[in-house]
């Protein structure tokens, strides 16, 4: 029997949920459709140029995917069942405050850290868990029946869980046991038919839709899978061209006449989708919960810490001009804001150390010190932008605010419960990566090859002295 490696088995399983979600929800079908369809107009149009944030190969097969978990033992399960294709918990993503509506989880994202992996397969999991101990959320009897609830269920299989261990211990798995764990994987996220208790999803909903889609049901499932975009405006317009509602705005950085920064989201709006409940007089019957909608994405490059923190002031001042009544959109006061402060051109995004690059050789040069600016301009080295391969609390919060019915109900006057990274990898069961580290580092290994290669010495770059 062949022997499937771990980025195999990953590439498998991304296949196979998309292959189940768009039988599930088939807008989800409709949005690879004409995803696929812009990004080759896309690459018609603009050649090898189109190809800088990524092969068309690598953006046509790239998804990622979003869950939710109730405890911290489901998730340190579902990062035990993760590991097994090589995925791995990057940055930590606190949506409780970044949003208007009531959001209480926090995240991470699983995904492949290193440049290969990402490169064989990009498949990335944003994983959410509840905070079920948040008193802004939740009351001190609400909290406990909502953990007794969680604790009495089991959505990961000793068995899914043992196979997990081993392809993540021998790097990857035979055929048969790969086959068996792309498919008790692929079943753990899976919609699942029992009735759900009505009286007891609609208390939890009246507080969040997150919390009940969470923990009113015994189950988890597919929240959405996000194909990647290279025009996400394009795809925009022609998902509402064929009747698809979207929601009011791409999220994210706006469109303007600069490089492509981070990460640009949008979605069609969450549609209804019939399940089955038990309500309070012991009927079962039907009924509709509206809690799954079809993201895109369009990447970006990957920041700096300098370089957040000046899209994070961005924002601010955004969000000020909004609050005083400006009389244009957000997008179009954005625009304006990202004119003003950002470089338009990828070398601005170097020179000032907002941007992470990797530097190919491209010709030689005589022994001594050099910048890297100087390599690029003698033809020497050819810099490559480093994709954003993560998330931003704000955007994903607003899709999330956007797919919402009603905004909930938060106690701001409680102290919410304590997490951050250290915390979340506790429960995680290994470290979460800061994505700087991953960025820095990968530039870092390219300028050290470059020298190298070229017999030379090349001072830092301003990212590198951030």
């Amino acid at each position: 029997m062949a022997f499937q490696k771990t980025w195999e088995l990953r590439a498998r399983f991304a296949r196979s949920l998309s292959e189940m979600y768009g039988v599930e929800v088939p807008a989800y079908t409709t949005l690879v459709e004409v995803s696929e369809a812009v990004n080759q107009d896309y690459m018609d149009k603009m050649g090898a140029e189109g190809e800088r944030l990524g092969t068309i190969g690598r953006v046509t097969a790239e998804r990622h995917g979003a869950i939710r978990v109730g405890s911290p033992q489901e998730m340190g399960q579902v990062a035990q069942v993760f590991a097994g294709f090589g995925m791995y918990p990057v940055g930590f993503y606190d949506l409780r405050d970044a949003a208007k509506s009531s959001v209480p989880v926090v995240s991470t994202a699983f995904r492949p850290i290193d440049k290969e992996e990402l490169a064989n397969n990009p498949f990335r999991v944003f994983t959410s868990m509840l905070a079920a101990d948040d008193p802004r959320f939740f009351t001190p009897d609400l909290q406990e029946r909502l953990q007794n609830f969680i604790a009495q269920r089991q959505i990961f299989s000793q068995e899914l869980l043992s196979i997990a261990a081993k392809a993540a211990r021998d790097e990857g798995l035979e055929e048969a046991e790969a086959d068996e764990y792309i498919k008790l994987a692929t079943a753990a996220f899976e919609l699942n038919d029992e009735p759900i208790d009505d009286q007891w999803y609609r208390e939890l909903e009246a507080i969040s839709a997150v919390a009940s889609d969470i923990g009113g049901v015994r189950y988890t499932h597919i929240n959405h899978l996000t194909p990647r975009v290279l025009d996400i405006d394009d795809l925009y317009d022609r998902m509402e061209a064929r009747g698809i509602t979207m929601i009011d705005e791409i999220q994210g950085p706006p469109d303007w006449d600069g490089p492509d920064i981070l990460l640009r989201q949008t979605s069609f709006r969450a549609l209804d989708e019939e399940r089955t409940f038990k309500f309070a007089d012991g009927t079962v019957g039907p009924g509709a919960l509206r809690v799954r909608f079809g993201e895109v994405e369009q990447r970006g490059i990957a920041l700096t810490p300098r370089g957040r923190e000046l899209y994070d002031s961005m924002n601010t001042e955004v969000d000020e001009k909004l609050a005083a009544g400006a009389e244009h959109t957000r997008v179009e006061i954005a625009r304006g804001i990202w004119e003003q402060h950002l470089p338009k051109t990828e070398k601005g995004l170097r020179e000032q150390g907002l941007g992470y690059f990797t530097y190919e050789v491209t010709g030689s040069t005589d022994s001594g010190e050099y910048d890297v600016e100087q390599l690029i301009d003698a033809g020497v080295l050819a810099p490559q932008p480093i994709v954003y391969e993560d998330f931003l609390p704000r955007s994903a919060a607003g899709i999330f605010q956007s797919n919402l019915k009603e905004e909930g109900t938060r106690d701001n006057e409680q102290q919410g419960a304590d997490y951050d990274i250290e915390a979340l990898s506790r429960i995680v069961g290994r470290d979460i990566v800061e994505p700087y580290q991953l960025y820095r580092a990968q530039e870092e290994a390219s300028l050290l090859a470059a020298a190298q290669q070229l017999g030379v010495t090349i001072h830092p770059t301003p990212a590198l002295q951030n």
